[in-house]
């Protein structure tokens, strides 16, 4: 599938879900449970309120070392739940900059900070695979199940190292396939837009980071998660500690 059709596939389905306030149109009491299965404090869904939207693979806010006073990125933001979480962390002599390609999600993510009084966040649309940043700019970044989305990933590495400072870590949390996928499952829009159809073998993934220049570090791999979300498709979470 051209690139140029998987992003419009992409941005379309993350424009309706930003419309209905939810990954799958279900109450804000699913997407509390959703979330709090992948590792989300009753605590941290309290503050981010509505900017939880049920999505994700993980929480690299609980596995990442975020300083006060750091630059951090937030690579595919959405509606702001991981930025918010994250200004929270580096205060306000901190900065958090969210890019995302969704203009909707970049709508929501704004009004969502400003309902958290959060003042130390911003928002940009922007794609990640063509970072509207500075090199050696950023202290941290985190991405949370983005990255599987993007049909250039060696291309988001790099510009993700790109913009990273010497020294920098990114948290990253993404779905990896264990067993490759049929012809159909890649060309199922269904799947595509819900991580599955263009996330690469776990091996395959990690190679291109290393590609990248990254020194990678394994953090966690969760395989319950294809039994809870991904009807039994032989894939995982993972959790990983780059730096550059």
């Amino acid at each position: 599938m051209k690139k140029d059709i998987i992003k419009k596939i992409v941005k379309d389905k993350y424009g309706e879900i930003a419309a209905s306030g939810s990954s799958c149109g279900c109450s804000c009491s699913s997407a509390n449970n959703i979330s709090k299965s992948i590792g989300y404090s009753d605590e941290e869904l309290k503050i981010v309120g509505e900017a939880n939207l049920g999505l994700g693979c993980g929480n690299p806010l609980a596995f990442g070392k975020i300083k006060t006073g750091d630059i951090v990125l937030d690579l595919g933001s959405g509606a702001g739940i991981d930025a918010i979480l994250a200004a929270k962390k580096v205060g306000p002599k901190g900065k958090v900059i969210g890019v995302d390609m969704t203009e909707a999600m970049i709508t929501k993510a704004k009004a969502n900070a400003k309902k958290q009084n959060v003042t130390n966040a911003e928002f940009i649309l922007g794609e990640i695979e063509n970072l509207p940043l500075k090199d050696n700019s950023m202290d941290t970044i985190i991405t949370n199940c983005v990255i599987n989305l993007s049909p250039d990933k060696s291309k988001t590495f790099s510009e993700a190292y790109r913009v990273l400072k010497p020294g920098g870590k990114i948290y990253l949390s993404d779905i990896v396939l264990l067993k490759e996928l049929t012809a159909e499952q890649r060309n199922n829009k269904e799947l595509l837009s819900g991580c599955v159809a263009g996330a690469l073998l776990r091996d395959d993934y990690l190679d291109k980071i290393k590609g990248a220049g990254f020194k990678v570090r394994i953090l966690y791999e969760n395989k319950e998660i294809s039994k809870k979300q991904y009807n039994g498709i032989p894939l995982e979470s993972i959790m990983v500690e780059l730096e550059k």
